[in-house]
């Protein structure tokens, strides 16, 4: 855990948050500024900073990841068709120092989604 980090104290459970659903590795909680009718982060509990920074040894872990998301969309009613994205760094749009993967979805026509926008 970082001292300072905002997602170590939600996953410590110190800030709450909605949260969706949880096992021993991941917590899924909902983003507060949606960019989607479904709008959730995925966030393991063991601190990396950003998808830049996973190593060899967290390569488990970053399947895992997608998979407890595969399993957040489900839970949710969007397995049907949703997006996952991962912001790497300032330059590509993240703005919390916590690897963690958003799950977009809930989208009612081809109208309604904006793929070029940045969760």
């Amino acid at each position: 855990m970082e001292n300072d980090c905002l997602f170590c104290k939600i996953v410590n459970k110190e800030i709450s948050s909605d949260e969706i659903l949880e096992n021993d590795s991941f917590l899924a909680i909902s983003d507060i500024r949606p960019k989607a009718p479904v709008h959730i982060l995925v966030l393991p509990k063991k601190h990396i900073v950003s998808a830049r920074h996973l190593g060899e040894t967290d390569a488990k872990l970053a399947g895992e990841l997608i998979l407890f998301a595969n399993n957040v969309a489900q839970k949710l009613g969007i397995a049907k068709g949703y997006k996952l994205v991962f912001n790497v760094g300032r330059d590509g749009g993240q703005v919390i120092d916590h690897l963690h993967l958003h799950v977009l979805g809930g989208w009612t026509s081809d109208h309604d989604r904006n793929f070029g926008s940045k969760p």
